[in-house]
């Protein structure tokens, strides 16, 4: 279901809102219709009491039409002045104190109506109104009713108003856009909290996946030949336990930094922030990559590294990517190619770029046909992951014959 947009101008006691903000308005609607309906009691011609009735039951509509409204005031209040102008009964009077209402018709129309012309189109309806009085139509029996001191008292009190309402109408479209900017801020806030979280989740999924599926991809391959040459090789076999020891902790220490991350916050990668207290986490560099190396090379694999990186040339969270790229290779390497496969890693430093290529002869079994085969799963998403949060590429695809490649560009941030 689509999220529906919902605005509310901030409540205060000019500005009420809700059941109590819809109450108010209808008070004051009623209380205005009945001001010009007591008005009109106060005169004595036959129809004033009718015109301004009509008049007080038309502003009860002042806020949802209030265009219609201003017409039907300044229609009947021309009704009014032409009554009063007969030439032997005297049927309304003119002007008359009920004639507020057209102020207050003028007020909704500023006020209430959204089209931008209407309260200049109801201001000058209603300045010309009395100016009309003032003409002078002998011919036609016509003569002025409206003096022009009188004019000039009804001017001013028109652009009183009219200023009044326009300021109260100006007023609330800078609550109203306040508002609306207060509404969208939070939902931006919310979204930028939403995908905050997101990639840290993420990030820790990543983390996860590299350090325990490298770990538990070697201590396998190691439990399964210790197994097997237990009693023709207790050396050899007793080796392989050492390196599964080995690995265990490195996964444990790494684990323990993945929970202080959760813990504490996402600090960044590979910086070691030591806590009082506490030993300085374990700053990961390229140098780790020949760690896990001989790891895999202990596992049975043919591992060639080659790194031709200055020293200082990569910042701490550069190196931890190339290093997490690379050990995802050698597991992925393990997993489906298994022990006997040959690998050879190459980084080098170009013209600000850091590339890693890392290839396998898939231990001359063809490519996607080996153990288990080339899922692609997790990890190559997690490579890719990687490399573009770093600002650079990631491809990963099957070699001509057996074995696969990977290439990868990270862009350095360290002259």
């Amino acid at each position: 279901m689509a999220e529906q947009r919902t605005v509310s101008v901030p409540s205060s006691w000019m500005t009420p809102s809700g059941r109590y903000g819809r109450a108010v308005a209808r008070t004051c609607d009623l209380g205005i219709a009945l001001v010009v309906l007591v008005a009109a009691e106060y005169y004595s011609a036959e129809y004033d009491l009718l015109m301004g009735g009509l008049m007080a039951l038309s502003l009860l509509a002042r806020r949802r039409f209030p265009g219609t409204v201003m017409a039907v005031v300044l229609a009947l209040s021309a009704v009014q002045f032409a009554l009063s102008e007969l030439p032997e009964f005297e049927l309304a009077s003119a002007p008359a104190s009920y004639d507020v209402a057209v102020l207050f018709a003028m007020m909704s129309v500023v006020h209430h109506s959204r089209a931008t012309w209407m309260p200049y189109l109801a201001g000058a309806a209603v300045l010309l109104a009395p100016a009309a009085g003032t003409v002078d139509i002998t011919a036609s029996g016509i003569e002025p009713f409206v003096d022009l001191q009188t004019l000039l008292i009804y001017w001013g009190l028109t652009l009183t108003v009219w200023l009044t309402a326009f300021a109260l109408h100006t007023r609330r479209l800078y609550a109203e856009s306040q508002a609306a900017r207060a509404w969208h801020a939070e939902r931006e806030q919310e979204q930028r909290v939403r995908l905050a979280a997101t990639r840290e989740r993420a990030e820790i999924a990543r983390e996860l996946h590299d350090v325990v599926a490298h770990s538990l991809a070697v201590m396998i391959l190691q439990a399964d030949g210790a197994g097997s040459v237990l009693r023709t090789s207790p050396d050899m076999a007793e080796s392989a336990l050492k390196t599964i020891a080995a690995t265990g902790r490195d996964a444990i220490d790494d684990m323990h930094r993945i929970v202080r991350v959760l813990r504490e916050g996402n600090p960044d990668s590979g910086t070691p922030h030591p806590a009082d207290g506490e030993p300085p986490r374990r700053l990961i560099t390229l140098d780790e990559i020949e760690v896990v190396a001989d790891r895999a090379r202990a596992a049975g694999l043919t591992v060639d590294v080659s790194v031709e990186v200055g020293e200082g040339r990569l910042s701490p969270a550069e190196e931890m990517t190339a290093f997490r790229v690379v050990q995802e290779c050698l597991t992925n390497v393990l997993r489906h190619a298994g022990a006997g496969a040959g690998v050879d890693i190459r980084l080098r430093e170009e013209r600000g770029t850091l590339l890693i290529d890392v290839t396998d002869d898939g231990a001359g079994t063809l490519a996607g046909g080996g153990v288990g085969g080339r899922s692609g799963g997790n990890g190559l998403v997690g490579m890719r992951e990687r490399a573009e949060l770093a600002g650079g590429t990631f491809e990963a695809g099957p070699r001509l014959g057996s074995g696969w490649h990977v290439h990868a560009s990270i862009p350095t941030r360290t002259a």
